[in-house]
């Protein structure tokens, strides 16, 4: 049976999508690092997994921006963009509230897109997923950057072959038939350029800091013996995330569907009874911005013409905060408090108000932080707020300076930092790393 392909329109995109099933409730599936909705339905068990998963759902599948049939780009997109393209999808398919399913590297997208939406997330479900592939001291089953660059130097001499399939589908290695779909799926799922590109994008990423805030009921499956990312990062998803449930699969296949048994663990997670979800707390980005040396500023204007600038400044914030989507809470007089739903877009918000603001003679300092936030009417409160605020204070003139978690999920924007060191944060435990926004 075919399904006919859709679009969503998500800014200058169009994001292909297709809906199979009528079931009570929405699934919407987040590919991993390469997909094509039309070459997946030609393998059968790719077919029978996604049907499978139709008897009790309305399955809403997608193809990410840059690859299969949606439309290419000009630049990598972020997490932030991706999430962009996932609610744009659902809003197209009239999907109000879904289940987020993940699998691979569409993981990472999925657990931010919970935390930050948990109003439109009823639960996420991963498969083999990661908040981070890079190793680190504190993450030692995390790939090496020699092995990583390995795989990225074999897509580009191989591309058009079946890279890539020895790796994550061990058990069909000597299935030529198999084989000879997964050269076609990936030669039509994204060019060799583009899926280097996305390859050594989803390197840099690392969303460890958000597993706490995701709030929403997760069901976490993975193989033990994957052989493309280690079982210890669901293992440690499981653990921070709160009330995750764990559910280990045998063999050695890194693709969902090559795995028996996964579909009636998902119906069975998913028509259960359901905790309910606290939309009282969201992950969001905080951005605090001051004037720069405003008591001798006025002193210098006198009353009358500082409230001028102050008026001016007020205006520019806000058409700024407008324009990318900022949220105002509070205005103190010289200084904002906004939220943002994605931490690159709060970046770019800061940097054009620090632009515009020179025009007035005056100039902002500006702190970022991406965090847990409880909603408080029309405020918030918590942690991140204040780890926002102390950031702030710390920028110098015409700074706009951020914590590593903001780095961190930035990760393929373009955007560059300049390490600013550790720093003790009055009221806040331990150290944090802090960098300043260069461009």
């Amino acid at each position: 049976m075919t399904y006919p392909i859709k679009y969503a329109r998500s800014g200058d995109l169009n994001i292909a999508y297709q809906i199979v099933g009528d079931g009570p409730r929405d699934i919407v599936v987040v590919p991993g690092w390469i997909s094509n909705l039309e070459v997946s339905w030609e393998e059968p068990t790719v077919a029978r997994f996604f049907e499978q998963l139709a008897t009790f759902a309305r399955l809403i599948i997608l193809d990410k921006r840059g690859t299969g049939l949606s439309d290419r780009f000009s630049e990598i997109p972020t997490l932030e963009t991706r999430m962009d393209d996932v609610r744009a999808v659902m809003d197209a398919a009239g999907s109000r509230t879904a289940t987020l399913f993940g699998y691979s590297e569409g993981g990472a997208m999925s657990m931010l897109f919970a935390a930050t939406y948990p109003e439109r997330v009823e639960s996420l479900v991963m498969w083999a997923c990661y908040p981070r592939l890079q190793w680190a001291a504190d993450w030692p089953f995390g790939r090496s950057e020699e092995d990583h660059e390995a795989i990225c130097r074999s897509i580009e001499s191989e591309w058009g072959g079946p890279v890539g399939c020895d790796l994550r589908c061990p058990s069909r290695s000597n299935d030529e038939r198999y084989r000879q779909w997964w050269a076609r799926w990936f030669r039509l799922g994204a060019t060799a350029k583009v899926a280097v590109a996305l390859m050594r994008m989803n390197y840099d990423i690392d969303v460890r800091h958000l597993l706490g805030s995701i709030r929403v009921p997760t069901l976490i499956m993975h193989c033990i013996g994957d052989r493309a990312v280690n079982v210890q990062s669901s293992r440690q998803m499981a653990e921070q995330i709160p009330g995750a449930k764990l559910v280990e699969f045998p063999g050695v296949d890194h693709m969902i569907w090559l795995h028996d048994g996964v579909v009636d663990e998902i119906e069975m997670f998913l028509t259960g009874t359901k905790g309910k979800v606290n939309v009282d707390r969201m992950l969001a980005t905080v951005l605090f911005t001051d004037i720069v040396g405003s008591t001798q500023k006025a002193v210098e204007l006198g009353d009358q013409g500082w409230h001028d600038v102050l008026d001016a400044h007020n205006l520019i914030v806000r058409r700024e905060l407008e324009r990318y989507r900022g949220r105002e809470i509070d205005n103190s007089g010289d200084g904002f408090l906004a939220i943002f739903d994605g931490p690159a877009r709060g970046i770019q918000c800061a940097r054009a108000i620090s632009s515009s603001i020179r025009a007035l003679g005056i100039r902002i300092r500006a702190g970022l932080h991406t965090g847990e936030c409880e909603i408080m009417g029309n405020g918030i409160g918590g942690i991140a707020v204040h780890i926002g605020a102390r950031i702030a204070a710390l920028a110098g003139a015409s700074e706009v300076l951020v914590s590593s978690t903001v780095r961190d999920l930035v990760a393929g924007s373009g955007l560059t930092f300049e390490d600013r060191g550790r720093q003790i944060l009055k009221g806040v435990p331990g150290e944090w790393a802090t960098y300043a926004v260069t461009g």
